[in-house]
């Protein structure tokens, strides 16, 4: 059993330093030392564990290669470059400490598994840390404790794909990026926080996370990526903060049983097969924000009743197909006309709508029944809906003077919807009504 203490003056430990110094049990670095050579330890199978100081700025490749006795590693937060497998078939290793403030090629696995760190259970990410590489845990499968610094700004690219165990994970609100698939396949992860500081969540982030039940995702985060919940088969409830405007193609497609999706007000963009194949889900309200839902967004659902507000202008093709349970549709849309219809959007393979009813604003039932991409899909098409939005005479869902003009017209014998128009419910037209949008314009009741 030896151990090695390195003088304060030493700046390098060069290459093959200790190479297969098998005597070799433990290793003092000083601060001194800014870099740690090629194959320095490579081979110390005695070796039980490291201290790289902050002074530390390099780490060559092999540096600590198949050190099978080492279990606990520390990496210093001034290390930038760290080599390709410095610390692979550390094969007991169990405990990792990293405090790299940016060091982005650094990875415990290759992409294949043949050069490993099987034993790793916990990693605990420093305060200093800003940035966690790309790849950095993928593939640890017995990795089931992860501490997360308060610095930490960015989770990069697979980050922690794949690590099957890990249970769950606290994201500090320093982070504002989730990368693409940082979390795939983390199928023991049980619930998730998005924190408020969080403003995109990457493509494939947290698919295939089959033990999640729960998603909370803060009001900073404007854009989901394409299917970053896809195939979470255990996913049962969804929050979705009221900043988020965009939701990418296929991002809870075939979350079988989420039963319930509380959607922000912000919700501008449904995407493609976005909520296609969610059983559990058996009725929403989508926010008056919306203004397009994409292809088969809903399509294979539980639904059976969705409402629809006037703020879409565009339902993609079999954007509802198959909804199999949908007995009620509530469409606020004042003017059917308007909205870009793809084709076969509540279609059924059997062809019978029988059962359905689609309720609409009171006055546009007419319209509704005139117009192929609607009236085919519903046994019964009824109004007795009333605008959403007290005062939107137009529809177009802001009240101002555009809606005043609108009364002016119905009152000289134009068309348009005359419940609407009855601003204050008195079943006349008239310049009672003019005055009531008045009133809610300077009131600001209606924002």
């Amino acid at each position: 059993m030896i151990s090695v203490q390195l003088g304060n003056s030493v700046q390098k430990i060069p290459a093959y330093f200790a190479y297969c110094f098998t005597q070799l049990t433990s290793v003092t670095i000083p601060n001194s030392v800014i870099s740690i050579g090629e194959s320095a330890f490579m081979g110390c199978s005695r070796l039980t564990g490291v201290e790289i100081p902050n002074s530390v700025t390099t780490i060559g490749e092999y540096a600590f290669f198949s050190c099978n006795s080492m279990t606990s590693v520390t990496i210093g937060n001034s290390v930038t470059s760290i080599g390709n497998f410095a610390f692979q078939r550390c094969t007991l290793l169990d405990t990792l400490r990293f405090n790299a403030v940016s060091c982005d090629n650094f990875r415990l696995l290759t992409d294949d598994g043949s050069l490993y760190s099987l034993d790793i259970s916990t990693i605990i990410i420093g305060d200093s840390v800003q940035k966690i590489p790309a790849y950095f845990a993928n593939g640890l499968t017995k990795l089931s404790s992860v501490t997360m610094g308060t610095s930490v700004t960015t989770i990069g690219e697979r980050a922690f794909s794949g690590c099957g165990v890990l249970t769950s994970i606290t994201l500090p609100n320093s982070i504002t990026s989730i990368g693409a698939a940082a979390f795939k396949n983390c199928s023991g992860l049980t619930n998730i926080t998005i924190p408020n500081s969080v403003t995109s969540i990457g493509a494939e982030a947290f698919e295939y996370c089959s033990g999640l039940t729960s998603v909370t995702i803060g009001n900073s985060v404007t854009s989901i990526g394409n299917a970053a919940f896809r195939e979470c088969e255990g996913l049962t409830n969804v929050t979705i903060g009221n900043s988020v405007t965009h939701i990418g193609d296929e991002a809870f497609r075939y979350c079988r049983l989420l039963a319930s999706v509380s959607m922000g007000n912000s919700v501008t963009y449904i995407g493609a097969s976005a909520f296609v194949g969610c059983w559990g889900l058996t009725n929403i309200t989508l926010p008056n924000s919306v203004t397009y839902i994409g292809n088969s967004a809903f399509s294979v659902t539980g639904l059976t009743s969705i409402t629809i507000p006037n703020s879409v202008t565009s339902i993609g093709a079999e954007a509802f197909e198959d909804c199999w349970a949908l007995t009620d549709v509530y469409c606020y849309i004042a003017d059917p006309s308007r909205v870009f219809i793809d084709h076969g959007q509540f279609d059924l393979d059997d062809g019978d709508y029988s059962g359905r009813t689609l309720h609409v604003l009171q006055g546009t039932a007419d319209a509704y029944r005139a117009d192929e991409k609607w009236y085919p899909y519903f046994g019964l098409i009824v109004d007795d809906l009333k605008p959403d939005v007290p005062g939107d005479v137009n529809g177009d869902r802001v009240v101002n003077i555009a809606d005043i003009n609108a009364v002016i017209n119905m009152i000289l014998g134009g068309n348009g919807n005359t419940i609407a128009a009855d601003v204050n419910g008195d079943k006349t037209v008239n310049i009672a009504d003019i005055n009531a949008i008045i009133d809610i314009i300077l009131s600001g009741a209606w924002n």
